[in-house]
């Protein structure tokens, strides 16, 4: 007799299995609670926190509210207000539409919702936990929605012991949070984490909400950007070229106000500020595209965060000419100023003036043939150096005498030259700014110096994280910086580990921090750039098996690290491969890249 073996899940695996769809980690819950608040017309949004969201997410708000009948089904599956049949899915213009998200959050925490609409007297109060009904009853509340979810993943502990340190938690729903309040700076939003309060952002102005969150650094770097075609309209704010990071971190894409991850935008983007910035630089933006629901599909992912366009290829034109012409119109390309008078001022001189002309020094003796001159220049001829240059070149006279005298040591001798090996140093050499190259027995090896000397000062700074001490170089002049708010609640977290590292950070009122001290080990002229990158470099990485001040380690030695385009003398370089090969380490990165390759001698010699 045979046996079937295909069955129906019951609803509450189900639900567990849309749940890890939707509902990665706490900051997962956050956002859909907080679209869901959004899309029901709240003024006011606060969320509160306790352990990064893992013991407990509350979020309420001033919206519509819900009646009781509406409060006990939205926790259905594919319960929702957004939809009613087929062809809504290409006219969508909220936030969230699938029905799944409270169904997903119910399935996996403990959740108690307290809700009320305006027209009601008593709101209604509906307790879930793991998919099953607890209870519902009558409530008084104020208008809106208070859902408190707590405990997540408590059912479910395989999925709980991935969650990351609070930390790492919390940089993600800070990460969400900024999205969510960018879309919408009409909309004031509070973020509170355990006892402490990260955001309180009163409803402002697009420029605004962009300072508030970001700190008052931002504020004068922002360039605005706006486009209205047929296919799509542009509007937002790009930030000047020297504002551009090392980091990505400040780069946003709304489209219909929903953020997106969109790589061809992105590259548009980046095109336009070609040749403005370095290569490894990404340059930060805040853009909204408006366009028509159907030409676009917004249910391509379960998190909503990937849209297609009908015409990708129209859609990118007109971002980059948009971003290209805003950078053009406020003056960061270059331009010809046409209203400059450029009249040429031609002195008149009397006819009793005495002309001189010019008198010419050479030398009569000069044979440039004469093999006991060598065909040099008279001694006497002292070329003038370029006018962009004139005044920053006092030592001009130097530089060209041990020019002159390089040129001097020069031998004739073709055939005995084609046997030496002249490049500086003899043995080593910088190409392209960018590689120590230097011969070995094997054949020519070749070191990524940003890299060596990350692996370098990566050793050194969990040594000195091991020992606990570190010598500071004292400012002379403390630096005040203004952080954003998550940056200064991030800031809090790492302290100790900073200290250890070498800086002196003090509060210095609201979200600003005086730069006291900084690494000794470190040589940089820009101690507050240095600070930056390492605070985005902390905020972007995610957390590994090591311990987290050795994160904070890897960070500080991607931020302090020589970068490309950087000449070194034959002593640097010496340092620099001395130094590499006394680590433990020294063919890869703390991250796992390469830094040093051999070209094998058979190599180069079949390329001949």
């Amino acid at each position: 007799m045979s046996k079937d073996y295909i069955q129906i899940l019951p609803e509450s695996i189900a639900n567990q299995i849309a749940a890890g769809e939707v509902i990665q980690r706490p900051a997962s819950a956050v956002k859909e609670l907080v679209e869901n608040a959004v899309d029901a017309h709240a003024r006011n949004v606060g969320i509160y926190l306790k352990e990064a969201g893992k013991n407990q997410i509350q979020v309420i708000d001033d919206g519509i509210g819900m009646s009781p009948a509406d409060a006990k089904i939205a926790f259905a599956r594919h319960a929702t207000s957004k939809i009613r049949e087929a062809k809504d899915l290409f006219e969508i213009c909220t936030l969230g539409f699938r029905g799944e998200a409270l169904a997903s959050i119910a399935a996996i925490a403990e959740v108690s919702l307290k809700t009320r609409r305006e027209e009601d007297e008593l709101g209604t109060r509906v307790e879930i936990a793991a998919s099953t009904l607890i209870g519902q009853e009558p409530v008084q509340c104020p208008v809106g929605t208070n859902f408190t979810v707590k405990n997540l993943f408590f059912n479910t502990p395989a999925r709980r012991k991935f969650l990351r340190t609070n930390q790492t938690e919390l940089k993600h729903v800070l990460t969400e949070f900024e999205r969510i309040a960018l879309s919408r700076p009409d909309i004031g939003f509070k973020l509170h984490h355990n006892t402490t309060e990260i955001y309180n952002l009163p409803p402002a102005s697009l420029p605004q909400r962009i300072t508030h969150l970001f700190g008052k650094g931002i504020s004068n770097q922002i360039i605005s950007i706006n486009a209205d075609t047929q296919i799509v309209k542009v509007s937002g704010f790009v930030c000047k070229p020297e504002y551009a990071k090392k980091v990505a971190g400040e780069q946003f894409i709304f489209v219909n106000n929903r953020y997106v991850r969109h790589a061809l935008l992105h590259k548009a983007i980046l095109n336009a500020f070609s040749q403005l910035i370095h290569q490894e630089a990404i340059p930060s933006y805040f853009i909204f595209l408006d366009t028509d629901p159907e030409n676009i599909d917004v249910n391509i992912h379960p998190t909503k965060t990937e849209v297609k366009f009908v015409n990708e290829q129209a859609v990118f034109q007109i971002l980059h000419a948009a971003v290209k012409e805003a950078l053009g119109k406020f003056n960061v390309i270059p331009s010809l100023d046409f209203d400059m008078d450029r009249s040429i001022e031609i002195p008149a001189y009397g006819s009793q003036r005495v002309v001189i002309p010019p008198s010419i020094d050479y030398d009569p003796k000069y044979n440039p043939f004469d093999s006991q001159t060598g065909g040099h220049q008279p001694s006497s001829f002292r070329p003038e150096p370029p006018a962009f240059l004139k005044d920053n070149l006092s030592n001009w006279d130097t530089l060209y005498k041990d020019f002159e005298s390089d040129q001097q040591k020069l031998p004739l001798d073709t055939e005995k030259e084609s046997t030496k090996n002249n490049l500086p140093g003899n043995t080593i050499f910088q190409f392209k700014l960018k590689y120590i190259m230097t011969p070995t027995a094997s054949g020519l090896m070749v070191i990524d110096q940003k890299r060596a000397h990350e692996r370098i000062l990566y050793e050194q700074f969990v040594r000195t994280l091991a020992n606990l001490h570190t010598e500071s170089q004292q400012m002379l002049y403390p630096k005040v910086i203004d952080l954003s708010p998550g940056d200064f609640a991030l800031l809090s977290e790492i302290a100790e580990s900073l200290k250890t590292l070498g800086f002196d950070v003090q509060p210095f009122g609201g979200y600003s921090v005086a730069l006291n001290a900084y690494p000794a080990i470190l040589s940089t002229e820009d101690p507050e750039a240095l600070f930056m990158d390492l605070l985005a470099r902390i905020r972007e990485s995610e957390e590994t098996g090591n311990h987290f001040s050795e994160k904070i380690a890897r960070a500080l030695a991607k931020a302090g690290a020589i970068p490309y385009g950087k000449a070194l003398n034959a002593e640097e370089m010496n340092f620099m491969i001395d130094h590499l090969f006394a680590c433990e380490t020294p063919g890869f990165t703390p991250g796992g890249k390469t830094i040093v390759i051999i070209v094998q001698t058979e190599e180069i010699e079949k390329k001949f």
